[in-house]
């Protein structure tokens, strides 16, 4: 990949692209549910509130390629405000060039100039890949815990 590479904070007119690569990533862990109306709600809406979290976008020669998007919660745990990385995403064809890095890095900047204490992600089980990335950043399991949820819907 020899392209131009951009990260940058998304906006309004990032939402199309960004409704696109949703939906490769929800294909790629097998998300059910995908709807692009609703999606591009939920995201004009994130990046309307900065209060609720943040949204990139990675583009290379200006072709949407990546992105990532944190949400907010405070912690008393963590002694103030978190953040949790929702949905990150590379598309295939721009993977094991760095980008993916680089959007972490970016999101991470932001976090701490936030006030973040901390950062959080989920990581599907069998995504061994994931789990590689995210340790050579220096991210590793939490001993004795599991996720646990629950819809209110």
């Amino acid at each position: 990949m020899n392209g131009s590479i951009g990260i940058r904070p998304a906006g309004e007119r990032d939402v199309a692209a960004l409704v696109t690569l949703v939906e490769q990533y929800w294909r790629f862990e097998a998300i059910e549910g995908f709807d692009a109306t609703r999606v591009a709600a939920l995201l004009r809406r994130v990046i309307a509130d900065p209060a609720l979290g943040r949204t990139w976008i990675a583009t290379v020669d200006g072709e949407a390629a990546g992105y990532l998007l944190a949400v907010y919660v405070f912690s008393l745990e963590h002694q103030g405000l978190t953040a949790e990385i929702d949905e990150f995403f590379v598309a295939s064809r721009y993977r094991g060039h760095g980008l993916g890095k680089q959007l972490l890095a970016a999101g991470e900047a932001a976090f701490r100039e936030a006030g973040c204490t901390h950062v959080a992600l989920q990581i599907g089980r069998d995504n061994a890949e994931a789990r590689a990335f995210y340790r050579g950043r220096g991210y590793a399991d939490r001993d004795g815990y599991e996720l646990v949820d629950k819809s209110l819907e």
